[in-house]
């Protein structure tokens, strides 16, 4: 069982990116994810291994989790609209790897936030788009497509670009 590092007051946490990049942080920063809420009450421990996350995206979540947690001891509500309008004006699969990430650390409010982002560019895609982006195959027949458009022609209008950032 390990303890946790303490500075002063501030109880500091290791995490251990799945590139075994360390990131320290004061524990009431990461207490947001409950992953690591979970682990830390649990299992007590002060270095989390985050295998899934690579340490780019961390960075990211990290540095939303900071602006959040300065901007909501300020209230400064308009300042903190701007930076999540910043934070998800990235290519699509930067988004869809920090929307992972956020999932796999059960950040729920930032979970949502990404996902909204994610749900307007592919608004309005055709389903052939939609499988590119997120690298599905089809695992139907040629005849089985055929029916399923016959069947259901809306799912297949739509852009067919899936280079939309």
């Amino acid at each position: 069982m390990a303890s946790s590092s303490t500075t002063g007051e501030k109880t500091i946490l290791t995490l251990k990116s799945g590139d075994n990049k360390e990131f320290h942080l004061e524990e009431s920063l990461v207490l947001q994810s409950d992953l690591i809420k979970t682990m830390v009450k649990e299992e007590h421990v002060s270095t989390i291994p985050l295998p899934s996350i690579k340490s780019k995206m961390l960075v990211k979540i990290i540095e939303y989790l900071k602006k959040h947690a300065e901007l909501t001891a300020t209230s400064n509500k308009e300042d903190f609209k701007n930076f999540q309008k910043e934070f998800v004006n990235v290519v699509l699969e930067e988004l869809l790897d920090i929307t992972v990430g956020v999932n796999y650390l059960k950040i729920s409010g930032l979970l949502e936030f990404c996902c909204q982002p994610v749900a307007d560019r592919i608004k309005d895609k055709s389903v052939e788009a939609v499988q590119k982006i997120f690298k599905i195959e089809s695992d139907f027949t040629s005849e089985e497509v055929a029916e399923f458009k016959r069947e259901t022609p809306w799912a297949f209008e739509g852009d067919l670009d899936d280079t939309t950032n």
